[in-house]
């Protein structure tokens, strides 16, 4: 956990530390403030995921932090500076009163990874239109390119982008409101209609709890703004909201976040929380939550080297953890290159985050031209990805060293797998629930680039993983 009110513009929390791995309970939070959820634990062959789930608005977001009378961790509340202007830090309400679960999931790490329990006790789906709920990758300019090219000519590119990968949407960022303005943001959802993509737009959630620049901002901080700027998105086309940079977890600002859904489902917008706590189950409860940051994901990779240093083990342990049971919009794959940056991945391992990780929107982070130097055969992968799975499957793995699950859509399979350490992996795998007669896998080969061959499907496949590297199969 981080601590409240630093940061860029001020801007922490927002659950967007290193996770640290291999580390006694009793270690000292280098920062001060304790730990997220969900913390992962083991000991000997058992291991124990403590999260919290169907937090509601009249409770705040907790923490882990060790005690040192106790000897132990406890459940602590959040920082004085962690609310909404002049509302409650402590949990208020009135009788009856429900608080949230607090679970610890038991097992080995295919109990781990296939739990829906931090699911299961959220509260059930609020009385909703769901025919809205989209699903599916988007395009993306901001990651890579940043803040200039937030434009109408950029956009446009982008919505082609997206409508030639068959991807359903494609994401404005930041200052859209003056650099493309109201009136050419509606050619461009109207164009990107034509294309069959659709339109979302950035938001800043902040008041005065921070300093950032970024606009629109202030514009959603009462029900009155809600409402009345969510119908001119209405009017215009627009499918969906991404809002950042909120406040932390006290009560008056889980209230906020609550409030925003609520509010997004009447005028049937779908929301991406950024900069933002862990959603805690509200995807069930909310079912236009189609994701939330809470990592520390690509846009960190892009702005410093220690963060892309760390990419491959970080990646590799959160399945175990951070994804277990909430979406996470981690934004992954960048197939060519960052600016400035070394990239310590290899093309595979990236091709296989958009699968490894859930998220309701998968935002990629690669720009059109990169991918226009991909084979064929990587791009047509690319055009046929769910984002919305019917099963999962752990294979193999251990969090921070490699992971390896298998995710079904219909009748198809896709089995994924990362290399999180620096050595080459050979491992057998148990695909005997494949039925498909054929398939493929796609991996690196010997120049920084792809292979794909054809499969038929064994009980016992072995898989060789270069160092940070990964694969995809699909049958």
């Amino acid at each position: 956990m981080s601590k409240a009110k630093t940061g860029w513009s001020e801007t922490n929390p927002s659950y967007e530390e290193n996770y640290l791995m291999e580390i006694p309970v009793n270690t000292p939070s280098p920062i001060g403030e304790g730990w997220v959820y969900p913390a992962l634990f083991n000991t000997a062959d058992t291991w124990l995921l403590v999260s919290e789930t169907a937090l509601g608005k009249t409770y705040c977001g907790t923490r882990l932090k060790y005690n040192t009378k106790a000897h132990a961790l406890q459940v602590t509340f959040p920082q004085t500076e962690e609310v909404f202007p002049n509302g409650a830090l402590n949990p208020e309400s009135k009788l009856p009163w429900f608080t949230p679960w607090r679970i610890i999931t038991i097992g080995d790490l295919k109990t781990i990874t296939e739990s829906t329990l931090g699911t299961d006790l959220a509260e059930k789906a609020i009385d909703i239109d769901t025919s809205f709920i989209e699903t599916g990758l988007s395009s993306w300019s901001w990651v890579l390119l940043k803040d200039n090219f937030t434009t109408f000519e950029t956009s446009m590119k982008f919505i082609d982008y997206a409508s030639d990968m068959r991807w359903p949407f494609c994401l404005i960022d930041a200052d859209w409101d003056t650099k493309i303005g109201f009136e050419k943001m509606k050619k461009l959802v109207d164009y990107a209609a034509s294309k069959n993509v659709k339109i979302n737009v950035w938001y800043n959630s902040s008041g005065s709890w921070n300093s950032t620049p970024y606009h629109p901002k202030g514009k959603l901080l009462t029900h009155e703004d809600r409402a009345s700027e969510f119908k001119k998105l209405n009017d215009i086309g627009v499918s969906g909201v991404k809002i950042d940079f909120f406040g932390g977890d006290g009560q008056s600002m889980i209230a906020y976040y609550h409030d925003i859904l609520k509010d997004a489902a009447t005028h049937k917008l779908m929301v991406n929380f950024h900069g933002a706590t862990l959603p805690r189950g509200w995807q069930r409860t909310y079912p236009h939550l189609v994701t939330v940051e809470a990592i520390k994901g690509e846009e960190f990779i892009t702005f410093v080297q220690e963060n892309a240093d760390l990419q491959p083990s970080h990646c590799a342990m959160l399945p175990f953890s951070r994804n277990a049971f909430d979406p996470m919009d981690f934004t992954p794959m960048v197939l060519d290159s960052i600016p400035n940056i070394t990239r310590k991945t290899t093309p595979a391992f990236e091709l296989a985050l958009p699968t490894l990780f859930l998220s309701g929107i998968q935002h990629i982070a690669e720009i059109p031209e990169a991918m226009e130097k991909q084979p064929q055969f990587v791009r047509d992968y690319l055009k046929a990805i769910p984002a919305n799975w019917d099963d999962s499957k752990f294979i193999a793995g251990y969090p921070g060293k490699f992971v390896i699950m298998a995710r079904k859509k219909g009748d198809s399979w896709f089995i994924t797998g990362i290399n999180g350490e620096n050595t080459v992996k050979k491992i057998s795998i148990d695909l005997s629930f494949i039925t498909k007669e054929k398939g493929f896998i796609i991996t690196d080969n010997d120049n920084n680039g792809f292979s794909q061959t054809t499969l038929e499907p064994s009980a016992i496949m072995t898989i060789n993983m270069k160092e940070h590297g990964g694969f995809v199969m699909k049958f």
